[in-house]
Formats: structure tokens, C-alpha cells, sequence
């Protein structure tokens, strides 16, 4: 179920926020956690059926392991249970999202014919496979209080963050459901909760839809792009993630919101970063900290020497690429990333008198690398990548193809060329620059220079303009539903 849907939007989310609070006025604690719980499930098996046993017994199979080191004293008996999590965890993951991956390059390097598995990725296996390893390295130090199985299975699957993040921890929201405080209806989380989901919902459908039309007729056609479409196509892709991804951590945020559920932040405005250190500590800020946790940190982190610090950070951010998808574009993607946040280091000292003098410059250097390795990230093959980049600066200047301009002229935008076209004929053809322009030139100044949703929940306060600003948006944006399109994340 998708959160930009009308069965989600009107039927799903009303219903199961009522239900919580109704069950809640019992004062019983357990009716109100199954009911969740069980529409959480119903959520994810709307996807698709057949990969709700998945979740289900990954599950019980973790809070098995966690009851077992939970009343194992020896280290021996507990240092195996906790591999045998490792294993489990890491071994279904790699099952349904690498394997395929892994044959095939075997295949290529030892020329031999394994047969290549070819499986449909379950939705949020990357999530909920990171959030459930967590748990289990926890569990293994003993810091993880007494749970019970519904408890542990709600904070896994509680469904705002089930699909695409962020990857929470146990100590962040199972004692949110223990607060009694949080089982009342709270309409000023309430509204901040509409307020964020609603930005989400128009980030979603009318910017990164929009602009990912475009974005997908460039990537789907680089030989026959010249350099301002390959750069149009490379920005629109920027912008589309960018939103898609923004969005959906606002619309989670603000569905946390209305359960009285704070959500930890997992975005914050990474296109407004001055270096590459300071927009991974923007993006995506939940995986991060887990990878920094579990595995930059027990390589030893920055405790080795300098050379060991930057090997460490190298391997931290291939795996990032690999955690996005199985395919070497993303494994590059992720080695860029890393050499260059370890540059942004390196000459931080030199950089830091620029930042203050003139942070556009650093600001213009990052966005301008961002969205080239963001060619990388949304290219098929690397091959494909590279001759994106050579069409970028090839200098072979020309007009952009009518296909783009039809790309992002919506059923609104179309009647509006209609308008101009009944008063102004002359001005059609100029029509389609003008809102490519203005698309993409209004998403830069948005992700760059205006507050994050974040930023403006911790000032809000109802009154009669947010309300009519929430209202355009949402009507607008329902509106629009008509071609409702998954979240990118949900493919990693």
C-alpha cells in the first residue's frame, strides 16, 4: 500500500488512527498493540501476500535469539546465538537482494554456469533486516530491557517506517508505546502530523513524479541526447530523489506524528550541504548511523591511524552503495562518495575560511558533484553512466526535444497552455522552456534555500493560512493521484 494512494489516503490511515485511540480509551494495553500490529502486517501484505511470511518469521526467529541471549549467561552459547542472527539476517537479505548479483559475476569471472536466480525484492527487506541487526548486536551487549513478542514485532513493523525508513532503534519506539501520555488523541500532533504529510504528499506527487518523467525519458535515451538535455535529465533526477525521498521521511514523520510517535530525523536538507562530509551527515541520516555504529566503528573507526581511517570509511561507503541495490553502479557510486567525503576532510582546514567568505563556491562544488554521482546512482551500467557525463560535456549545444516538455505537462499544466494559447498563440512553443525552467529552477531554491519540514514543525502553529496552504496542497495533490507511482526507496 502506497502512501500516495486513495485507498491509504481514505481509507487505511482514518481507520486505523481511529482505531488506536478507540481501543486505547479501554485502558487495556494489549488490544490497541495487536490492532496496530495487525494492520501494520496488512499494510505490507497489500504489496504482495507471498512475502508476508518473510517478515513474519524473520521476526519470531530475531526475538527467539534475543530470548535466548536474554537467559544464556555464558559467552560462549551467546557468541553463537548472536552469529547465528548475523547469518540469518544478513543471509536472507543477501538471498532475496544479491544473489542473483553474485551469480552472475561469478559466472562472468570464472566462466562457469551457475544458474542465475532471478527474484522479486521483497518490500523493505533492506529496512527491516538493518533494524532487526541492530537489535540483535544490542541484545548481545545486554542493552536491550525486557520485551515481549509484541512489542518487538510492533517496532518492527509499524508501518510509517516499515518500507523505506528510517531505520529505527528498539530504545526509540517501543517505550513511545509504553507512554501513556502518547495513547491519547493529541490534535496539536494531530496537526503537525497533516502539516508533514501533506508537505510529503506534494513533494511526492507534484515535484519528483513530475520531474522523474523527465529524468526517465534521459536516462532511457543518452545517445540521442544532446548536452542541455543530458544536464536537464541529470537535474531532474537530482531533484526527483531528492523530493521522493524527502517526501516520504515527511509523510512518515507526520504519520508518527498522529500516533503521538516521534520518528527520528533521517533528512535534512543535504543539497544545502557546503562538502560531501556534511551531506552525508544530511542524507539519509538513520543509515548512517548504523553503518557507523556496526561497522565503521568496530573496524577500528578513526583509533588505527590515518590511512586505516580513510580504508575504513572506503569500505563503509561501498557497502552504503551495495545496501542501495545489486549492481555495480551502485558499489561505485558509493567508493565516489567515500573518496570524496574523505577530500572534503583532508582539506577541510583550507576550506573552512572559503565556507564562511563565500559558501556559494563550496556550496556550487558539492551540489555540481552530487548531481554527477547521482548519474551513477540512477544509470543502468556504468558504461551508460559514463556516456551520460561525456553527452554532459561533450558542448554539443542544442534545443530540448518536445518529449521532455510533454514529460512534465501534467492535466493543470496543460490547461494553462491552453489558456496562454487562446490569449497569446505566440508563446506556446515558448510554454514548455518556460516550465521546465520554472520546475526545476523552483525545486533548487526549494531544497536549497527554504526551511525543511522539520525545521518548520519545531515553529508551528496552527492558524488560518497553514490550514489554507495544507488544504491547496493536499486537494491539489490528491488531484493528481491519478498516476500514482512507488516511493525510489522502495527499490532499495
Amino acid at each position: 500500500m502506497l502512501f500516495n494512494s486513495y485507498i491509504f489516503i481514505f481509507l487505511f490511515l482514518p481507520v486505523t488512527v481511529a482505531g488506536w485511540f478507540l481501543l486505547n480509551k479501554t485502558k487495556a494495553s494489549l488490544p490497541p498493540k495487536i490492532f496496530l500490529l495487525a494492520m501494520s502486517l496488512v499494510f505490507y501484505a497489500y504489496f504482495n501476500i507471498k512475502y508476508l511470511p518473510i517478515i513474519v518469521v524473520s521476526i519470531a526467529a530475531n526475538y527467539l535469539i534475543y530470548l535466548g541471549m536474554k537467559r544464556l549467561s555464558k559467552k560462549a552459547p551467546r557468541r553463537l546465538l548472536f552469529w547465528l542472527g548475523m547469518v540469518l539476517n544478513i543471509g536472507i537479505l543477501f538471498y532475496y537482494k544479491y544473489l542473483g548479483f553474485f551469480t552472475e559475476n561469478i559466472n562472468a569471472l570464472f566462466k562457469t554456469d551457475f544458474n542465475v536466480v532471478k527474484l522479486v525484492l521483497p518490500l523493505g527487506i533492506s529496512f527491516f533486516t538493518f533494524q532487526q541487526v541492530s537489535f540483535v548486536i544490542d541484545s548481545y551487549k545486554n542493552n536491550v530491557p525486557d520485551y515481549s513478542l509484541l512489542d518487538y514485532a510492533l517496532f518492527v513493523s509499524f508501518f510509517p517506517q516499515l518500507i523505506a525508513g528510517p531505520i529505527v532503534l528498539h530504545s526509540e519506539i517501543i517505550p513511545q508505546f509504553a507512554d501513556k501520555g502518547n495513547k491519547k488523541f493529541n490534535y496539536e500532533n494531530f496537526a503537525k502530523g497533516i502539516y508533514a504529510f501533506t508537505f510529503g504528499l506534494a513533494k511526492k506527487v507534484l515535484i519528483a513524479d513530475t520531474l522523474g518523467n523527465a529524468a526517465n525519458i534521459g536516462f532511457g535515451s543518452i545517445p540521442s541526447l544532446n548536452s542541455v538535455t543530458a544536464a536537464v535529465s541529470m537535474l531532474a533526477y537530482t531533484m526527483q530523489i531528492y523530493f521522493d525521498f524527502s517526501g516520504y521521511c515527511d509523510m512518515a514523520t507526520g504519520i508518527g506524528l498522529m500516533f503521538n510517535i516521534n520518528l527520528p530525523m533521517n533528512f535534512n536538507s543535504p543539497y544545502k550541504a557546503l562538502d560531501m562530509n556534511d551531506f552525508w551527515k544530511r542524507w539519509h541520516i538513520t543509515l548512517t548511523r548504523f553503518l557507523t555504529t556496526n561497522l565503521y566503528i568496530p573496524l577500528g573507526g578513526n583509533r588505527k591511524g590515518r590511512a586505516r581511517t580513510y580504508l575504513n570509511q572506503l569500505i563503509v561507503f561501498a557497502v552504503s552503495g551495495l545496501w542501495h541495490g545489486a549492481n555495480w553502479t551502485f558499489i561505485v557510486w558509493g567508493i565516489m562518495n567515500g573518496v570524496l567525503v574523505i577530500l572534503s576532510k583532508i582539506l577541510s582546514p583550507r576550506t573552512e575560511k572559503l565556507k564562511k567568505k563565500a559558501p556559494v563556491l563550496p556550496w556550487l562544488a558539492t551540489f555540481a558533484l552530487t548531481n554527477l554521482l547521482w548519474v551513477y546512482f540512477r544509470a543502468d551500467s556504468i558504461s551508460d553512466a559514463n556516456h551520460m557525463i561525456v553527452k554532459i560535456f561533450s558542448m554539443n549545444i542544442g534545443g530540448i526535444d518536445r518529449a521532455f516538455f510533454k514529460a512534465i505537462t501534467t492535466a493543470e499544466y496543460d490547461l494553462v497552455s491552453r489558456v496562454i494559447e487562446k490569449i497569446l498563440p505566440a508563446a506556446v512553443p515558448l510554454f514548455g522552456y518556460v516550465l521546465m525552467f520554472a520546475m526545476l529552477a523552483f525545486a533548487v531554491f526549494a531544497s536549497t534555500r527554504m526551511k525543511n519540514t522539520n525545521e518548520r514543525l519545531a515553529a508551528f502553529k496552527p492558524g488560518f493560512i497553514p490550514m489554507a496552504v495544507m488544504c491547496v496542497l493536499f486537494v491539489w495533490s490528491v488531484i493528481s493521484l491519478s498516476g500514482v507511482s512507488t516511493f525510489l526507496y522502495f527499490n532499495f
